[in-house]
């Protein structure tokens, strides 16, 4: 790549390019942030620079969306040491190589998960959140709606949960497993899981996983 980094997205475009967003650029003060964007092109094994993102981040998600732009949202932005949740979102457009500001999503979040729909739509779920001070794990979801570029709330889960995995299952719904249940250390990880159904805005609660378990990988 044109510049080390760490914490950033990689998305594979239609024209089967991998763009790599934002992240974390280390050095002697760890927490250089990078606004930068690249772009891998398999055919030539070989990287170019494209349009900066407009707020450098990390920790924040990509998502391809149906029209063939990706939406990041969310993440972390670090000031004077302390790492901030952001809640704005951002849309790269593969045909300009340029970004553009939409709408910012209701709650700040990083840690989450971004999840497209049979309906276009993207639902946000989890996380981790600012009260004041203090950090605070999320169990809100929300949905964007790419045709008007607008977020709306939905039903929150019944368990709060950040770093944990999210998959479409063929029915359309969305499985949400594991991740941290607790912010207070990283030993309070989750084993629940729990179904979103787009159709009703509903969770429900399914099987246990069989280990407490964050960072989790569902193969599809």
């Amino acid at each position: 790549m044109n510049a080390a980094r760490s914490l950033h997205t990689a998305s594979v475009l239609a024209n089967g390019k991998v763009l790599i967003a934002g992240g974390v650029a280390y050095n002697a003060n760890y927490n250089l942030m990078a606004n930068s964007a690249e772009l891998y092109d398999p055919v030539t094994r070989s990287w170019t620079t494209t349009g900066n993102i407009i707020m450098a981040r990390y920790w924040h998600t990509a998502s391809i969306l149906s029209n063939g732009k990706i939406l990041i949202t969310g993440g972390v932005i670090c000031c004077e040491g302390s790492n901030m949740p952001l809640n704005t979102a951002e849309i790269y457009d593969p045909s300009t190589g340029s970004w553009t500001m939409t709408s910012n999503m209701t709650i700040a979040r990083y840690w989450h998960t971004a999840s497209i729909l049979a309906n276009g739509k993207v639902l946000v779920v989890g996380g981790v959140s600012y009260s004041g001070n203090n950090s605070v794990l999320l169990n809100s979801a929300e949905l964007y709606d790419p045709s008007t570029g607008s977020w709306t709330m939905t039903n929150n889960m019944t368990f709060q949960r950040s770093s944990h995995t999210a998959a479409i299952l063929s029915n359309g719904k969305v499985l949400v497993a594991g991740g941290y249940a607790t912010n207070d250390n990283n030993d309070n990880l989750s084993n629940t899981t729990e179904l979103y159904d787009p159709l009703t805005g509903l969770w429900e609660l399914t099987g246990n996983i069989t280990i407490l378990a964050c960072c989790i990988v569902i193969c599809q």
